[in-house]
C-alpha cells in the first residue's frame, strides 16, 4: 500500500503553456521525490497592449508517493 501527497505549485514561461508546465515540474523535483502526476488547474496569461501574450501562467497540483 502507499500514501501519496498532493501539492499545488504556480509557475510561468515566456515560450508557452506547456513550457510553463515543464518549468515548475522540474523546478519542484529538486526537492520532491516520487512526483507521479500533475494537474493543471489554472490557465492564465500575462499580455501586451495589443494583446500578444508575453507570459504564460499555470498553476497545477503535483502528486508524489510518500517513503
Amino acid at each position: 500500500m502507499s500514501v501519496a501527497k498532493v501539492i499545488e505549485i504556480n509557475a510561468s514561461s515566456a515560450k508557452s503553456m506547456e513550457d510553463a508546465v515543464q518549468h515548475g515540474l522540474r523546478k519542484a523535483a529538486e526537492s520532491v521525490k516520487n512526483i507521479k502526476g500533475a494537474w493543471v488547474n489554472e490557465i492564465k496569461v500575462v499580455t501586451s497592449d495589443d494583446g500578444t501574450v508575453t507570459e504564460w501562467r499555470v498553476n497545477m497540483k503535483v502528486s508524489f508517493v510518500v517513503d
